[in-house]
């Protein structure tokens, strides 16, 4: 299919409809992007969970009842009627489910440009840039997978590691981290200085997080009661599962100091139910919140140039503990994406789609 349209249920995930569509042209002020390379990961079951409560439907509208997963990944520019947009140009940012994007580019720049759509105006503003991959300091030629894949995680992991830093840990002495041996989870762990790290895990997982090094300790989730009651604890929940949540706060009482809610990953268990729980209520961590502060902080290119040192840092060691697992085409998107919902993917596996 030259042009193409995946759209999920929003009151269903695991219903899909792939449609061949015809191939979008840019009319004025607008640009069309053909969308290359993609990851799929847990992050992107959360941005579907959370699709009506956090507005990520709302980035890449569809008809009523369906919408697309929004993906991380590449494009290029395949025609443009914007002066300093090009033909050519590739960029990493935020695609839909789909075969092209069609943006309204603005605040263009050597860096890259904001998709100015009328319906992105009231969105989360880190979601509405698209960056020009000559001019980005994270980006590698040949480790394009690895970026798809641990991008938007890495640079989440970024955000929670500096906000908990930022804030003194709330006074903690050990971190928690559940599902552990998430991406996510373990570039947190990676990047967190000064603090004990405890990473929480399946059983089947638990061998795979320990060889990461990123942990001084690795439990399952049985063993939460294994814990020190007594020391000043931080959580941060990447999973959303409300039993684990409650058996962390029961355990830890008023020693736990903060509940940071990162990921929505069991879909089943959504919700927090924190009204009820002893300790620190569950808060939801939302990046582009820390991110705004050290823009604010940092001043122009401070973050990226940040994010583009702790990146380096962490790319040498990631690029042994994940096999890269390419699909092509669209169908590929659709199968990959019910794969990753359901949670059918081992840790070690990192699923890319070109398209």
């Amino acid at each position: 299919m030259t042009a193409w349209d995946l759209v999920v249920a929003r009151d269903d995930l695991s219903k899909t409809r792939l449609a061949e569509v015809e191939q979008p042209a840019a009319g004025p002020g607008e640009a069309v992007l053909k969308v290359d390379r993609v990851g799929l990961t847990a992050n992107n079951v959360t941005y579907a969970v959370l699709g009506d409560s956090m507005g990520y439907w709302k980035f890449f509208p569809a008809e009523t009842g369906w919408g697309h997963v929004p993906l991380w990944g590449f494009a290029d520019v395949v025609d443009t009627t914007v002066e300093g947009v090009d033909v050519g140009q590739r960029l990493f940012g935020y695609y839909p489910t789909a075969s092209h994007l069609v943006v309204q580019p603005g605040q263009v720049t050597a860096t890259g440009f904001r998709d100015v759509a009328e319906h992105r105006a009231g969105l989360p503003s880190p979601y509405n840039g698209y960056q020009l991959v000559d001019t980005d300091p994270a980006y590698e030629k040949d480790r394009e997978d690895l970026q798809a894949l641990y991008r938007p995680l890495f640079f989440t992991s970024f955000m929670l590691a500096d906000f908990l830093g930022d804030n003194g840990f709330f006074g903690a002495q050990t971190a928690v981290l559940s599902s552990a041996s998430s991406k996510t989870a373990y570039g947190t762990a990676f990047l967190l200085d000064g603090i004990r790290r405890v990473g929480l895990t399946s059983p089947a997982n638990v061998a795979f997080t320990e060889s990461l090094g990123c942990y001084d300790e690795v439990l399952t989730y049985d063993d939460v009661t294994s814990l020190p009651a007594d020391a000043p604890t931080l959580y941060a929940d990447m999973a959303g599962s409300r039993g684990l949540r409650a058996a962390v706060h029961e355990h830890l009482g008023d020693a736990l100091v903060h509940d940071a809610v990162v990921g929505i990953t069991h879909i089943e268990e959504l919700g927090s139910g924190g009204e009820s729980l002893a300790g620190a209520k569950p808060t939801f961590f939302f990046a582009p919140d820390q991110m705004a502060k050290r823009r604010a902080d940092w001043g122009a290119g401070g973050l990226e140039q940040r994010y583009g040192d702790a990146w380096r840092r962490f790319v040498p060691h990631v690029e042994g503990w994940v096999d890269v697992v390419e699909g092509r085409g669209p169908q590929a998107l659709n199968d990959v994406w019910l794969e990753v919902l359901t949670n059918k993917s081992a840790p070690r596996a990192g699923n890319v789609v070109r398209l």
